[in-house]
């Protein structure tokens, strides 16, 4: 039976929960994720745990938190003065925002406190420092390198 390896291109049903089990995403009642096995365009593990899998068979891992979405930088959560808000924009803790860097780059972050002076925002993946644990199937190799 074939095995999943580099240059594949794979169909696979995930699911990604969190420690206590609740599940942050899943294909489960949709289609498939198809990607092709070395283009890292899913987190490293769940590439990493695809390889040499055959159509078929299901496995079930733990990521560590730098093999999944990386590690919480804090370095990425800043603060800035509110009236460097637009006044007709009301933040709200959980709200997204665009910022721009200091080179022009434009990165999303999200709100996590708000106080009468100051706003604080996290530009980390939500996910960032949180070890997960993927459910994975190995639909079918679809193409081969």
């Amino acid at each position: 039976m074939s095995q999943a390896k580099l240059g594949d291109t794979v169909l696979i049903h995930y699911t990604g929960k969190l420690a206590d089990g609740t599940v942050f995403e899943t294909s489960v009642g949709r289609e498939p994720l198809q990607m092709t096995l070395g283009e890292s365009r899913v987190i490293p593990g769940f590439e990493a745990t695809v390889l040499g899998m055959s159509p078929g068979e299901t496995t079930s891992t733990t990521l560590a938190a730098q093999d999944a979405f990386g590690p919480h930088k804090q370095d990425l959560v800043v603060q800035f003065s509110r009236d460097r808000m637009p006044p007709d924009i009301d933040p709200q803790v959980g709200h997204r925002m665009e910022l721009e860097t200091e080179t022009g780059q434009s990165i999303e972050a999200r709100i996590v406190e708000v106080s009468p002076e100051i706003i604080t925002v996290d530009a980390n993946h939500p996910l960032a420092g949180k070890d997960v644990m993927l459910d994975l199937e190995l639909v079918e190799i679809v193409g081969k390198e």
